[in-house]
């Protein structure tokens, strides 16, 4: 009795059935590399966008406080320039650290502010603003988080096996994770006194 196709070639279509899956398995780890890496990207697009929502409401919180107070102190003036730091920033860690600049830089304004002008504190415009800020603040916090949980999961995939096979290949390598410089306080702005 002959023989048939598969009994023929039954190596043969072994072969080829490891190579298929072999290749679906790279195919499909090079897909997660590279949706891991967008997805990184993604986040940290969300930090600059809630960092610049922030940096675009110094105007408005500026034009409130002086408009209500009738002062320009030097703190309005080292907040506007924490603003231009952040804006002339390049790369993440440049944005990020003049994000945080510009985060600490608000957080003394609006306290100095609402110490020295208790009468600014029962403001509408004021109070609206100052909690825009604030929620700007978590949202930079919640942004920064996912960013963080983003870079993790890419480092821990092309760290685990077989990620680590097949990682270097593709020229996806590892990146590094923020860390605050030592030392990073928040700013001290201004005099410390408002007129």
């Amino acid at each position: 009795m002959p023989k048939s196709f598969f009994e023929k070639n039954k190596m043969l279509i072994i072969v080829g059935i490891v190579v298929l899956v072999i290749l679906l398995m790279v195919v499909g780890m090079y897909n997660s590399f590279v949706t891991l890496d967008q997805n990184i990207k993604g986040k940290w697009s969300l930090v600059e966008n809630d960092y610049q929502r922030q940096a675009d409401l110094i105007p408005n919180l500026i034009s409130t406080i002086s408009s209500q107070v009738g002062v320009e102190t030097k703190f309005v003036k080292d907040v506007i320039a924490l603003r231009t730091v952040y804006a002339s920033a390049q790369g993440q860690y440049q944005k990020d650290s003049a994000g945080q600049q510009m985060n600490g830089g608000i957080t003394v304004l609006v306290n100095a502010v609402a110490e020295n002008y208790p009468q600014l504190l029962a403001s509408e415009g004021y109070t609206a603003l100052r909690d825009e800020l604030a929620g700007s603040q978590n949202r930079i916090t919640v942004a920064r988080k996912n960013y963080i949980d983003a870079l993790q999961a890419y480092n821990t995939a092309i760290k685990r096996f077989p990620g680590v096979l097949f990682a270097g290949m593709f020229g996806f390598s590892e990146l590094e994770y923020y860390e605050a410089p030592a030392g990073t306080e928040t700013p001290q702005l201004g005099s410390g006194q408002l007129p």
